[in-house]
């Protein structure tokens, strides 16, 4: 990095924003498991759009390479520097533009905590339903960098579909305006969709416009245990069918998933006096003032009458939905608490989901046998989390050795199954290789042109997806 490079980069957004000590690029260098770490030239910290596209264009003519980053809350390294870029920090641009009630749109910039993102649209009546659990820390631009999902899928589907408008700085450093708030413009290729899921490798986001609902007036939470995944589906299947598009969420939880959360997280406490290896988060919400617990209970009795369940409670509080809450979205962290383990992140047609958990938890413990498996997931969009470790930490390093075999094993079952190796996390640097397996010779060739025609010199985000 030249003193001309740096001091051109000041010059842009103050040398306060540069960050070049080792000291302070730390925490942008190391992704949130702990995976990969990689040294940047500096990080960049720029407060508009404006800036960040001036920092671009500036990498650019120097042939420097970037590295985006909002609130490095990724899965699979897809914001954590290989070595030698410039890491562009996106969190100083923080700010909420507009909020538009009768079109119901909020636009906001990218590096607004998603947290944020919905207390702004709370602020004027409204809902904005991505949820997940680093929604006080993923910011929403790297949401729709990686497309996320969470916990709402099953009614408003993920990140895709709640936007509607872009703003993106281009490789080159120009900055393109796609702030439109239209729910219907038929005008040629929708470009927005070229960036949402791109991990930064065609360009920075910088802005979104994204789409509002009404809140609900009222949300019933229910925990069940079912004998099998089978016994899930058709649980969802039931509520589907009698509540129709109301049910708001549908979670799986695997008797080890919860059993992580009861040792290491605090005031974890299993709802139910009945031990089952399966249970069900169920959250029901409707804008109307209507009573949801009365259908809720008729429609989990039913389920226990015809076997779909064995037990149920439904929260008769705030309090106790937020309890329950709680053991479906520190799984993730109790993990981490545990130690290491292989994460798997798939998605398979609803239809399919049970035996994908049948064929792949008897393939894993006839080949890696005392394997514990943690199982959970949104089984309302077909997306498992579906992860592997053996208990003693004496026999697990030898075991996160042979991950390639485990992936052999679960990525090919879920691909033979219609499904995907990544629902939700993206590619990032984890799974990059792995997807040449999977994705045929006419899908990369496309995926490199459109690369090749947005990003020719290779500068935006390397080492991630291609």
């Amino acid at each position: 990095m030249s003193a001309d490079f740096l001091e051109r980069l000041r010059e842009i957004i103050g040398a306060t924003h540069i960050l070049t000590v080792p000291f302070d690029i730390a925490p942008y260098c190391t992704d949130w498991r702990g995976r990969y770490t990689g040294q940047p030239l500096c990080v960049v910290r720029p407060g508009t759009a404006e800036e960040v596209a001036a920092v671009v264009q500036t990498c650019a003519a120097a042939g420097i390479a970037v590295v985006p980053q909002g609130g490095n809350t990724g899965l699979c390294g897809g914001a954590t520097p290989v070595g030698g870029e410039v890491l562009v920090s996106l969190t100083r641009l923080n700010r909420v533009r507009a909020i538009d009630t009768e079109n119901n749109t909020l636009t906001v910039e990218a590096g607004c905590t998603l947290a944020a993102v919905q207390e702004a649209a709370a602020s004027a009546g409204r809902l904005f339903p991505l949820s997940l659990a680093a929604e006080g820390t993923a910011t929403i631009g790297g949401n729709l960098a990686t497309n996320a999902g969470g916990v709402q899928v099953l009614r408003y589907g993920n990140a895709r579909e709640l936007c509607l408008g872009l703003e993106v700085v281009l490789p080159d450093g120009r900055l393109w305006n796609g702030l439109r708030g239209l729910r219907k413009d038929n005008t040629g290729y929708d470009l927005k969709h070229l960036f949402i899921g791109a991990e930064g490798t065609l360009g920075l986001i910088t802005a979104a416009v994204l789409k509002l609902y009404s809140r609900p007036r009222q949300v019933a939470t229910a925990w069940a245990t079912v004998a099998t995944p089978a016994e899930a589906v058709a649980l969802l299947t039931r509520l589907r069918e009698k509540i129709g598009g109301r049910v708001t969420a549908f979670e799986l939880v695997g008797r080890p998933a919860l059993d992580l959360v009861l040792r290491h997280i605090p005031g974890s406490r299993d709802p139910l006096a009945t031990r089952s290896d399966w249970q069900v988060l169920i959250e029901l919400s409707d804008t109307m003032e209507s009573d949801l617990d009365a259908p809720l209970e008729d429609t989990l009795s039913e389920a226990i009458e015809a076997g779909e369940a064995t037990d149920a409670v439904i929260a008769k509080s705030e309090t106790q939905a937020q309890a329950l809450w709680q053991l479906r979205e520190n799984i993730s962290e109790a993990q981490k608490i545990e130690g290491l383990s292989i994460k798997h992140d798939i998605s398979v047609p609803v239809s399919r989901l049970a035996e994908f958990i049948t064929r792949a938890d008897a393939a894993l413990a006839s080949a890696f046998p005392g394997v514990r498996i943690v199982c959970f997931g949104h089984l309302g969009d077909g997306n498992l989390h579906y992860n592997q470790s053996k208990p003693e930490a004496q026999d697990n390093t030898g075991f996160i050795a042979q991950t390639e075999a485990v992936n052999r094993i679960v990525h090919d079952l879920a691909n033979k199954l219609g499904g995907s190796i990544s629902a939700e996390h993206g590619l990032g640097q984890l799974k990059r290789e792995e997807i040449l397996r999977y994705k045929s010779s006419i899908e990369m060739d496309m995926m490199r042109s459109i690369k090749l025609a947005f990003d020719p010199h290779q500068l935006m985000n390397p080492g991630k997806i291609l």
